[in-house]
């Protein structure tokens, strides 16, 4: 099933004529709720997993094997397609293949790749740094051929605009998408023209990335797509609302001894035994022990 929503999904990214919007998970949990609230594929965050796996910041932290197992997770916890966040590939064209095959094999439906230096930064970071476009589509090309034949979504994403500026990001997302990217996404443009002008000058399928209080201004999906866009990012709103829910009824907790006032922003024991599965697998026993 997983294999038949993978081709669904490049089939609607070649044909550009709808938006698929991406929520960001950063664990099995988060990709369940997301299956659960109806979308139809989703991104795993590398900033939401070194925050959640690490408690630290996207500050190159996380390592190819914590990612990837948490992708492998991610992957195994839902029926729907994970694009996966690998950063820069962890290394030359050769760890980016491999990274794309074990992908593959465990069942995901495409990843992120970037040109930043190593140890990257949150795209909407201050302090950037960017390899040469030659190194990138090295790494680019091993990605591509690793993905040969699977129906695997490779996003190349460019963080030329703060270091290098705007005219050299166009240039290296058309660059990219000629060495095979099937989505190219300019990250952090600085302003609604910026935004605006990525489809007006780069005839591929494109994806906007939208970050809460980020550098890039925030517009709606139907938005985008009448811009140009073919996909939308909203990489950390799970992580971002999970944290405040987490933080105020803790902070409650502790101020009160008490929960009772917060059951409003919290699912309730049965509501939550329902969204992870718990009557399946009661049924499951059961049928096991007759």
């Amino acid at each position: 099933m997983i294999l038949d929503k993978r081709k669904l999904l490049k089939e609607k990214i070649k044909k550009r004529d709808e938006i698929i919007v991406l929520p960001g998970v950063f664990d099995a949990l988060s990709a369940k709720i997301a299956q659960n609230v109806g979308f139809e594929a989703m991104f795993q965050t590398g900033y939401g997993s070194a925050a959640s796996l690490l408690g630290l910041p996207d500050f190159g932290f996380l390592n190819a094997g914590e990612n990837i197992e948490n992708a492998r997770r991610i992957i195994r916890a839902v029926d729907l397609p994970v694009i996966v966040d690998v950063d820069t590939g962890y290394g030359n064209p050769l760890t980016v293949w491999k990274i794309v095959s074990d992908l593959i094999a465990y069942g995901g439906s495409g990843i992120f790749l970037e040109d930043q230096v190593w140890p990257k930064r949150c795209g909407h970071m201050r302090g950037k740094e960017v390899i040469s476009a030659d190194e990138y589509i090295q790494k680019l090309r091993a990605a591509v051929t690793a993905s040969a034949n699977n129906n695997f979504v490779i996003v190349a994403r460019t963080d030329a605009r703060a270091p290098l500026g705007f005219d050299e990001a166009i240039n290296r997302g058309k660059a990219y998408h000629k060495e095979g990217a099937d989505v190219v996404f300019v990250e952090a443009p600085q302003s609604e023209d910026e935004l605006r002008e990525i489809p007006k000058k780069i005839d591929a399928p494109l994806l906007a990335n939208m970050i809460e209080n980020g550098v890039t201004p925030t517009f709606s999906a139907n938005e985008l797509k009448s811009m140009g866009y073919s996909m939308v990012v909203f990489p950390l709103s799970g992580l971002y609302g999970a944290t405040y829910a987490m933080k105020k009824i803790f902070s409650y907790l502790k101020r009160n001894g008490t929960t009772k006032n917060c059951m409003d922003i919290m699912l309730d024991f049965n509501e939550f035994n329902d969204l992870v599965e718990l009557p399946k697998f009661m049924k499951m026993e059961k049928k096991y022990q007759n």
